[in-house]
Order: C-alpha cells, then structure tokens, then sequence
C-alpha cells in the first residue's frame, strides 16, 4: 500500500535541499530551496541559470516569483 503525499508535503520535505525550478519562459534555475510560500514565491541559494541546458548565469541567492514558476522538482545530492 503506499502512503498518499500531497504537493505540499512535497515542498515541505526539499527546503534546504537541490531543486530545479523550471520557468514557463523554459529557463531553469537550479540551488538550494531556501524558502516558498503559499503564491509559490521561491528563494533560492547557490542558484544557477541554464538556458537550454547550458549554464549562462551563476547568481549565488535569487528570488523567483511564483507565477513564472512550471514546476520545481528536487534533484540528486551529489556524493561525497
């Protein structure tokens, strides 16, 4: 049997941790969930930009309003 999740459990369980946020433009950013709230607003740390798959921008903390956000999903941590 598994256990139902909600989209918020989801949020909820990636703050502090790799995610990638896909934009609707299909730009993508991708750091560590700082924080959300409830409009979807997104901070970010460590953030960079990828512009069809290729780096262009290496912004440290950023902020990502919430009605430019498609989805975020969580990413991999990388191995010691």
């Amino acid at each position: 049997m598994s256990s139902k999740r909600s989209p918020q459990d989801f949020l909820q369980n990636v703050i502090g941790q790799p995610v990638m946020v896909k934009l609707n433009s299909g730009v993508d950013y991708r750091g560590i969930l700082a924080c959300l709230d409830g409009y979807m607003n997104i901070a970010l740390e460590q953030t960079k930009e990828f512009v069809n798959g290729e780096e262009t921008n290496d912004y440290g903390d950023c902020f990502i309003r919430g009605n430019n956000v498609l989805y975020i999903a969580a990413m991999k941590q990388p191995s010691a």
